[in-house]
């Protein structure tokens, strides 16, 4: 890669985006509130992808309910695209895997057989050229074993392991736990790796080889994941084995260019994981590559492009405030430091409190506008980066030609000025434990400064975890907009903030992380931000669930709560909860506690329920049982069943309106008749 230097970068790039700026004496107008058709619409442009030799870019476009797929000449970007279309599967994301080869992400409805109740999604990962002229379905090259393994194919659609950057014609797919090669032109592919139901991931080295495996059983101990790498022979060896009980991580995050070194992401005998170097032949951890002192290590980027820097550690990446990118590589750190001060990426002191050891210190980061890369070509001599905040949904930009180009906004409909802020904060717990939070606040130019009509919104998961962002779902954001206040608590069992926090929710549901929530609403109130009287709950999954607690136990806290496809029945979710058989396994010990549905004629405050008819992941029983017998509480119980909503995605616009819409009404004139 040619060295780019920051003098050079910014000389080229500000000339491209510089505009005039006069002086602003008036106060500043704040527009009004975005409607809930806004909110719900689909991004304008999205799933931006630069093409490996730099030559193409596509991306996709929304026209009514549908997506369309655009692909540009890079260096013609005033010229019309290829539009690529499609008349049955929705279309829900886009990617180059070879230069003149996208993959496309398709969706549709799905009943499992004639006359069942049981509703879902279909997902496919086609091929395709720049033109949409030839369509491939890569699963249709995967000869299956017997008759139901055919059948069960029918319903599945591939993962790309690896695009093999620097093979023009093949990828390594992954279909079930099988591993092939693919050529994408004669869509022929060869098994290269069969192996049976516990194995839960691969990883490949640099040059593409398939090298370590991830499985998942059970010991004496527990359920562990065992790393395997493979041997000389063409076996496997475990090098590591991490029980769930213990919640070690151990994962590959890549390879050196001398095969026999490898990184991992490992919080062995630390609160926070780190990346190291380990010796494969010695089976020895060696020096930190690198770690953060107060944030967990999620991975690295390396140089994969055949040259003089090949193997190159490009950058790291942590959980920090949001997932964070730390540039290693002079090059791509000049790269990096010049678009940042190019769209006015800005970094400011910010408390940081460390869970673990309840540690204060001070850090520089940006807290309001931020930047990440979302593409690039091969060389890195074309990148697509999106910037924005926590309350805008900013815009893509390319560089390329020394030049930084806007390309196109996601929700131009949405003005930053009329949603808030949003920051990181902290408090304590009633038995010490420092909890993150993150407080968000309407525009006080709109409402004034506090305080406000609030609502506790809890993440899903709950081994999960909330950032400073733009937030997809649009609930914080339409929320902020019509004057609430929202505190979204990173309590005990959220996963990405250290081992300590992450354990600290074990068999606690419904207990201490339902103490946590309510110690933060509490905290609201001390901090003159939330209107006693005027708090409400809202979660969907399993924040559902800790709505539904919330209307068992208001404490005296809570008006009214809102459970979206909230978990119910602890006993039925520890066996259904999550598709994922390892995940599902992982967190079955330590889901017990306050079970809603034995104690649901129990509620004391008003709610509304919500659940989408195709949810496979939290399914309708659970709504349903639980409004039954809340019902009997005596308090008023709103239900709405959404059809074709699944455990999030909305099979149309107008069905994510309804849901937005529900959530809305029920805030403005519900919660027991008044509204919040």
């Amino acid at each position: 890669m040619r060295t780019v230097s920051t003098a050079a970068l910014m000389a080229a790039i500000i000339v491209a985006i510089a505009a005039p700026v006069s002086a602003q004496t008036s106060p500043p107008i704040v527009p009004a509130a975005p409607s809930i058709q806004d909110f719900a619409a689909s991004p304008v442009m999205s799933s931006f992808t630069v093409s490996p030799d730099g030559r193409h870019i596509a991306a996709l476009q929304a026209r009514g309910e549908d997506q369309v797929i655009l692909v540009w000449q890079a260096q013609h970007l005033d010229r019309n695209p290829t539009v690529i279309g499609s008349s049955q599967m929705k279309i829900r994301g886009v990617t180059f895997v070879k230069n003149d080869t996208l993959g496309v992400t398709m969706w549709q409805p799905y009943d499992l057989a004639a006359g069942s109740n049981i509703k879902t999604f279909l997902s496919k990962f086609l091929l395709t050229d720049l033109e949409g002229s030839n369509w491939r379905d890569p699963i249709t090259s995967f000869r299956p074993r017997s008759s139901s393994e055919a059948d069960f194919l029918k319903t599945q659609s591939p993962s790309v392991l690896d695009a093999l950057p620097n093979d023009p014609d093949n990828i390594l797919i992954q279909i079930s736990a099988d591993v092939l090669r693919l050529n994408v032109r004669t869509n022929r592919s060869e098994r290269i790796q069969r192996s049976g139901e516990r194995v839960i991931g691969y990883a490949t080295d640099l040059n593409g080889d398939v090298r370590v495996r991830s499985i998942a059983d059970r010991d004496s101990e527990g359920l562990y994941v065992a790393t395997q790498f493979r041997n000389a022979s063409g076996g496997w060896d475990e090098h590591f084995r991490s029980h769930v009980k213990d919640r070690e991580v151990f994962s590959v995050a890549g390879f050196s260019p001398d095969p026999n070194i490898a990184y991992v992401i490992s919080n062995r005998n630390r609160d926070k994981a780190a990346i190291l170097e380990y010796d494969v032949s010695r089976r020895q951890l060696g020096e930190t590559a690198f770690e953060h002192p107060l944030f967990e290590a999620t991975g690295m980027s390396i140089n994969r492009n055949r040259g003089e820097n090949f193997g190159e550690i490009r950058s790291f990446y942590y959980n920090g405030p949001r997932g964070t990118e730390f540039p290693i590589s002079p090059n791509y750190e000049s790269l990096i430091s010049g678009l940042h001060q190019a769209l006015k990426i800005e970094s400011h002191p910010l408390r940081i409190v460390d869970p673990a050891t309840a540690t204060e210190r001070n850090i520089s980061y940006p807290t309001d506008r931020y930047m990440n890369v979302v593409a690039a070509s091969q060389d890195w001599n074309t990148v697509v980066v999106w910037a924005g905040s926590s309350s805008d949904p900013g815009a893509y930009h390319i560089y390329s030609n020394g030049e930084l180009k806007m390309l196109g906004e996601p929700y131009p409909q949405i003005k930053p000025e009329s949603i808030g802020t949003t920051e990181l904060v902290y408090y304590k717990a009633r038995d010490g434990l420092d909890i993150p939070a993150f407080l968000s606040k309407p525009p006080a130019a709109a409402y004034g400064p506090g305080p406000y009509p609030t609502v506790i919104m809890p993440h899903g998961g709950p081994w999960a975890r909330d950032e400073l962002t733009w937030d997809g779902s649009s609930w914080r954001a339409m929320m902020t907009s019509r004057g609430y206040a929202v505190l979204q608590p990173q309590y005990r069992g959220s996963d990405g903030w250290g081992k300590r926090l992450w354990m600290a929710g074990d068999n606690e549901w419904g207990q201490k992380m339902q103490d946590d929530k309510d110690d933060g609403a509490l905290w609201l109130i001390e901090q003159g931000v939330a209107q006693r009287g005027r708090i409400a709950m809202f979660g969907f999954s399993y924040g559902g669930y800790a709505a539904m607690v919330a209307g068992i136990r208001p404490e005296g806290i809570y008006k009214c709560a809102i459970a979206g496809a909230g978990v119910s029945d602890m006993t039925k979710i520890r066996t259904e909860m999550f598709q994922n058989p390892y995940t599902r396994e992982a967190q079955r010990d330590t889901v017990t506690g306050l079970n809603p549905i034995a104690r649901a004629s129990e509620v004391s405050i008003p709610m509304m329920v919500f659940t989408g008819d195709r949810d496979r992941i939290v399914t309708q029983d659970h709504s349903d049982l639980f409004v039954a017998r809340a019902r009997g509480s005596g308090q008023p119980i709103e239900f709405h069943l959404i059809k074709d909503y699944a455990h999030g995605p909305a099979w149309t616009r107008a069905i994510m309106a309804d849901q937005l819409g529900y959530i809305d009404t029920y805030l403005r004139t519900g919660c027991g008749g008044s509204g919040l």
